[in-house]
């Protein structure tokens, strides 16, 4: 392995047993390029040619008040397949609030746990009061990376490939653009909605493929509102309005307190691709929130869609973890209880039936794009550590039969969110990969595996050294190579 180091960042970092900043969770602040990687066990197959590309949260200096994971800077790993051979690279992403703190050589915002008042300058974007560290999300759309902020963001470009910096999307909006846009393979589009704190509360809006913002519409909400994901079938994009929020009286001191307000149900907006305000269609259904959803598509009279239904939205603390129990309690899938899911909106009586697909916790779902917004037949959620934010294996779902096959890693190994690599050739839905990151705490090394999916149970089919033990994170994607050849020249 021949490995490349960068310039060191700046960091006010200190020690910490932190439960997120420690262990598993230890800020990786080293910038490497990697080059002939080692594999360990196996062979790389020649059957995949792109890049993988998982977004994480490093705190470079020490929080000025209390620390949450999502509050930590975002550094994109990709590791690059191409003819049996891997290459790795990592870079922070290079926000406005990331050279400000390097600038300063400290922290200058509190994060999401932190009340009015301890932030020292205002951030950027509708959430000003928070760090843009845009560690949530990564996406690839017309030839550039796009990575993404918990709550909304500003967006920041990548060269999928180098990792070279771009800036900030030109199109995103002043109201910034929320944690999970989605990108339609089939049209090239690029799909997000945003939230605010004043009306009318919610946008929606369409980039086409060349990168231009073509739909912009608000989608009027009774107050200010907190989702985080969405879905959309070929002709419908769907967004949604649950009654887990920020309780209002508190909101008006400025302090953000999430609340589970009994009586309201949940209401997903289906507006087309390209409609208006007035053409959104409102759909009632069980009160709950939701993460992440996986895909959508239209069955007859019916929009169908899948996600993570949760039955505990708002958990207790955990117990026996003292100051961190609050923290612990929402970031652990064993108390807030996410279920498999499956909502049908029905367009000609604008009924809504839904039912859980399986009955343990999972969340952090993947398909293969290539049936995104259309009939797919297979999914693949991750399974978590109890009382930990932290993937221990995955499970893959056959939807239309009703079967599903795990696979569990060794204790102490923690995985990446998988999405799925299909295989130059494939004929069928399943005929490809799951790519992850491990993190194993037992040597204190990272490295990438790749899961044959027709194969689920056998496990890995290689496993590849990385140059450096990586922090874990959130999400990740994945991009063939030949998607990147029409923006080369641009």
């Amino acid at each position: 392995m021949k490995v490349e180091h960068y310039p060191a960042v700046r960091s006010s970092l200190m020690p910490s047993n932190h439960p997120y900043l420690s262990g598993a969770w230890t800020p990786q602040l080293e910038e490497v390029d990697a080059f002939e990687l080692e594999v360990i066990e196996g062979r790389i197959p020649h059957d995949i040619d792109g890049v993988y590309l998982r977004n994480t949260e490093n705190q470079v200096h020490q929080p000025l008040g209390r620390y949450h994971p999502f509050d930590g800077d975002g550094m994109i790993h990709q590791i690059d397949f191409c003819d049996g051979v891997a290459s790795y690279r990592n870079r922070f992403v290079r926000t406005r609030c990331f050279e400000a703190e390097q600038r300063a050589g400290k922290s200058l915002w509190g994060g999401l746990m932190d009340g009015p008042g301890v932030s020292t300058r205002p951030g950027f974007g509708a959430h000003g009061r928070l760090k843009d560290s845009s560690s949530t999300d990564i996406v690839v759309h017309a030839g550039k990376a796009i990575s993404t902020f918990y709550q909304c963001g500003e967006g920041y470009l990548l060269d999928p490939e180098t990792l070279e910096q771009n800036g900030i999307a030109p199109w995103v909006p002043l109201d910034g653009i929320s944690a999970h846009p989605k990108v339609d393979e089939r049209t090239g589009e690029l799909l997000f909605f945003n939230y605010s704190k004043y009306p009318p509360f919610m946008h929606y809006g369409v980039v086409d493929r060349n990168g231009r913002l073509v739909t912009y519409v608000p989608i009027p909400l009774p107050g200010p509102r907190l989702p985080h994901d969405m879905c959309f079938s070929e002709n419908w994009s769907i967004l949604n309005d649950l009654p887990v929020f920020w309780d209002q009286d508190l909101l008006k001191r400025d302090v953000h307190a999430v609340r589970l307000h009994e009586g309201i149900p949940s209401r997903f907006a289906l507006i087309p691709r390209h409609g208006r305000t007035e053409d959104v269609r409102w759909f009632e259904a069980e009160p709950t929130y939701i993460l992440h959803f996986l895909n959508a598509y239209e069955e007859g009279e019916e929009v169908v869609m899948d996600g993570y239904f949760q039955e505990n939205p708002i958990p207790e603390p955990l117990d026996g973890m003292g100051e961190h129990g609050h923290l612990m309690g929402y970031l652990d899938e064993q108390s807030f209880r996410p279920k498999l899911h499956r909502w049908r909106f029905n367009l000609r009586t604008g009924a809504t039936h839904e039912q859980h697909l399986d009955e343990r916790n999972l969340e952090f779902g993947m398909f293969n794009q290539a049936y995104a917004g259309r009939f797919y037949r297979y999914a693949y959620s991750t399974t978590t550590r109890p009382g930990w934010f932290l993937f221990t294996g995955f499970v893959k779902h056959d939807l239309v039969t009703g079967e599903s096959w795990s696979v569990a890693l060794d204790e102490g190994r923690y995985a990446s969110e998988a999405p799925f690599v299909p295989r130059l050739g494939a004929t069928d839905e399943d005929d490809g990969y799951l790519v992850s990151f491990i993190i194993d705490e037992n040597r204190g090394t990272s490295e990438c595996i790749l899961i044959d999916c027709r194969r689920f149970e056998d496990g890995p089919v290689c496993r590849i050294a990385l140059p450096h033990k990586i922090c874990s994170g959130t999400h990740s994607h994945w991009v063939n190579r030949s998607s990147l050849d029409p923006f080369r020249s641009r």
